[in-house]
């Protein structure tokens, strides 16, 4: 009787494979029937499908029905494919002109009555095709999704409410019925993050922190309960220049994943703080549908892990590829999914199981056994990938009651920029991120400053990977000192930060 084919697109990660609705009608007993590897959300599709064209006034076809959702072996998921499947359905049964449909592609869910409803990942789709370059073909979606999807700049986004109003836009004759484009965000969000003129004391973290900020280093902050770890951790992103066009899209584009994306806050760099109960795949994503976790959603921000020993080791240890890699690789016996992962890890634990450990208000009452099994939990190679070990003392009741106002994040934060340009001046990456090769030649000290650092590797029994993370250091405290020169100062500085866990009391 009739065949329409109509475009739209599934999910595999953050890619956003193209995915062919084939709609044929056929004289018969009456069966519809959607193949393609479709699973069970897009199964029940017939049911939705039907309904919403019954109540937007059309009439669902006598016969045969049968959708194919092409390729077959791509899995399909959601009600994204709705949509499509009415439209393809009404143009095959000659209720819908098809000359413009191949123009567009299509992605929504219907309700019974035939309104549209979000759908998931709206975003990722928008930027999957702007990757693949294939911008030239518009994109209809449901209100709730136009503004997420056109922040991707070139993408032709055309919200609709309902299947009628789809239908409308390609039938009517009168152009106010045609719907309306709508135009990217032309302004980030500046974001307002925690100041660390809140902050009082902690000279000595702060700089540290302020190191971190601006060589996109991961740190570990260890010092006895109410010391302020938290607190410098939430007032690190304010530290850190504002993202580029680039990072905002992936950034966001993996949020729109999770279903966690906030339109208000595009641009903003994300800050994540999991509890310590959470799983290995709530860490670093998973599932049957594979979606993005922690790490993930922490996309070019911060992933804060406090009470780290709490964690199980388990879920830690799967850290520590992501750690040197900056992407996740999530396999399933059907399928492979890749997320970026490229985040600033600031982790804060107690020295020991009841916090107290070298500090001069409170006498620890733990046991030698009790604390090595504590430390213990944090495993060697993962301590090793993490640059900075930040020992935090308890504030005195001076530095508690005292009023006067510490530095501003702003004033840091120039500094950080400042910082960051060399840098990227320099090497077009941050230093953290800077491979052997590129340390061997961009972070070369002076002579003294060599023998200060054979010294130090010599009593303190280094691995090659931690000579190398305090040479990186080195090199953001030269960045910071606005010198290209390393120094014996920079290195003693950066050696302070490698110290062994047991000493951080």
């Amino acid at each position: 009787m009739g065949l329409a084919v109509l475009r739209s697109r599934a999910l595999a990660g953050l890619a956003a494979p193209a995915v062919t609705v084939e709609v044929h009608l056929a004289n018969g007993l009456p069966a519809f029937t959607i193949v393609g590897l479709a699973e069970a959300e897009v199964r029940e599709s017939r049911d939705r499908v039907r309904a919403a064209i019954d109540n937007s006034g059309f009439d669902f076809p006598a016969g045969r029905v049968t959708v194919n959702l092409a390729p077959a072996d791509l899995p399909k998921e959601s009600g994204r494919f709705d949509l499509p499947i009415a439209l393809g359905i009404l143009a095959a049964s000659g209720q819908l002109p098809s000359s413009e449909l191949d123009r567009y592609e299509f992605a929504g869910e219907l309700s019974l009555s035939g309104a549209l409803r979000p759908v998931r990942a709206s975003l990722a789709m928008s930027y999957a095709i702007h990757q693949l370059g294939d911008s030239q073909r518009a994109f209809i979606l449901p209100k709730a999704n136009a503004a997420e999807a056109a922040l991707v700049g070139d993408a032709k986004i055309y919200p609709a409410e309902s299947l009628l109003q789809v239908c409308a836009h390609f039938a009517s004759n009168d152009p106010s019925a045609r719907l309306t484009r709508t135009l990217p965000a032309t302004t980030k969000s500046t974001g307002h993050y925690p100041d660390f003129s809140d902050v009082k004391g902690q000279h000595l973290a702060r700089r540290a922190m302020e190191i971190a900020a601006a060589g996109g280093h991961s740190a570990l902050m260890v010092g006895p309960p109410g010391a302020g770890k938290s607190m410098l951790a939430n007032r690190l992103p304010g530290l850190l220049p504002p993202m580029n066009d680039a990072e905002s899209l992936e950034t966001a584009a993996v949020q729109s994943l999770g279903g966690s994306f906030n339109v208000d806050h595009w641009g903003r760099r994300p800050f994540r703080a999991p509890h310590h109960t959470a799983s290995a795949v709530a860490l670093v994503g998973g599932g049957g549908q594979p979606r993005p976790g922690e790490i993930s959603l922490a996309n070019h921000g911060v992933l804060f892990l406090d009470e780290l020993p709490e964690f199980d080791r388990k879920v830690l240890e799967v850290l520590r590829e992501p750690l040197e890699s900056g992407h996740i690789t999530i396999s399933r016996a059907a399928r492979q999914s890749v997320f970026p992962c490229h985040f600033q890890l600031i982790a804060a634990m107690n020295p020991c199981p009841c916090g107290y450990l070298g500090d001069t208000r409170k006498s620890c009452r733990c046991t030698p056994e009790s604390i090595a099994r504590y430390q213990g939990k944090i495993s060697g190679p993962l301590l090793d990938r993490i640059d900075m070990l930040v020992s935090v003392a308890a504030l005195s009741t001076d530095e508690i009651l005292r009023s006067e106002i510490s530095e501003s994040s702003a004033a840091i934060a120039d500094r950080v920029t400042t910082a960051r340009a060399r840098q990227h001046a320099r090497q077009q990456k941050n230093n953290a991120a800077l491979s052997v090769k590129e340390i061997e030649s961009l972070c070369v000290p002076e002579a003294d400053a060599e023998n200060l650092l054979r010294a130090a590797m010599n009593k303190l029994q280094w691995s090659a990977r931690a000579y190398h993370r305090v040479l990186k250091l080195a090199r953001t405290i030269a960045d910071l000192a606005h010198t290209e020169h390393i120094s014996s100062a920079h290195i003693a500085e950066a050696i302070q930060y490698r110290r062994a866990l047991s000493t951080q009391s």
